[in-house]
């Protein structure tokens, strides 16, 4: 979660609005501020790495090549959007209410703020 977070707050490739960091996926909602091939791989390739790490493996690919990305053409599709991201988790039913899952934005602006929004 700190590294997603690190693209803003720290490298400022990207403006992070929303973000869940499933089980099996992690969905983002970001304006970037630099081309995709400047954050996402280095994004996947230090996040694969510390998985990998703690998992005890070496040398194993951890993210899939494909990535799904859009444009965000209203306020409307960027709410709708924002809103399936957070709830991602409840959907999935592993929480009750978005704001107990600890790997999110919606968690994260009760500590203090998921990006620049």
């Amino acid at each position: 979660m700190g590294a997603v977070q690190d693209g803003d707050r720290k490298f400022h490739r990207y403006q992070l609005h929303a973000f869940v960091v499933m089980p099996n996926h992690v969905h983002l909602l970001i304006t970037p501020k630099v081309v995709a091939t400047r954050w996402l791989a280095p994004l996947k390739g230090f996040t694969a790495y510390r998985a990998n790490e703690l998992l005890g493996r070496h040398g194993q690919a951890f993210w899939h090549d494909e990535n799904y990305d859009r444009l965000v053409r209203s306020e409307a599709e960027f709410d709708r959007i924002e809103a399936y991201i957070e709830e991602n988790p409840v959907t999935a039913g592993l929480v009750a209410e978005a704001l107990q899952y600890p790997w999110s934005s919606a968690a994260s602006r009760l500590k203090g703020g998921c990006g620049q929004d």
